[in-house]
């Protein structure tokens, strides 16, 4: 099985089955060492570094970071945010877009269909902090005109792994 990825330069990649298997291993443990992820995908480790390299090349792996629990670093409250804008002009939303992104409290971001036209997901230590970030934020910007607040009681599952055939 192959799979086409469009790459952030004008030409395609493709994914085959070794290059899943290695994403799959990746994205459960991104700090497994080339060898042993050669040993279970049945590859040496040269040709494990230099498919990792290929996908980071092509834009398949965005990053390489370390996932924090946002309670252990005092940032216990995760908020889930509707945003409604007034006005729905590329150049409006592009500058929601680039606020939105600024902003180190707000971990996703995702311009959506439907009644909302943004859901955010942030993380603050306290619901002082949230309230100080909905003015600037929201109160703040002329073109949002409504906002609902979703308080997450529990972190029931939290997680970036994108499922891929095994």
């Amino acid at each position: 099985m192959s799979v086409p990825v469009a790459s952030k330069s004008s030409s395609s990649t493709t994914l085959d089955n070794f290059d899943l298997a290695i994403l799959n291993i990746l994205q459960r443990d991104n700090s497994t060492p080339q060898r042993v992820i050669g040993e279970a995908v049945n590859l040496s480790a040269p040709a494990v570094q230099r498919r990792i390299r290929r996908m980071e090349e092509a834009g398949v792996i965005q990053a390489n970071v370390a996932i924090i629990d946002p309670a252990r670093v005092g940032q216990p409250i995760t908020i889930f945010v509707e945003v409604e804008v007034i006005s729905e002009t590329a150049e409006l939303i592009d500058a929601a877009k680039r606020e939105f992104a600024a902003v180190p409290e707000v971990q996703q971001c995702y311009y959506v269909t439907g009644e909302a036209d943004f859901v955010l997901m942030v993380v603050v230590p306290t619901m002082t902090a949230y309230e100080a970030l909905t003015r600037r934020l929201f109160f703040g910007n002329n073109n949002v005109k409504r906002f609902r607040t979703f308080v997450a009681m529990d972190r029931v599952k939290v997680g970036l792994a994108v499922p891929l055939p095994e």
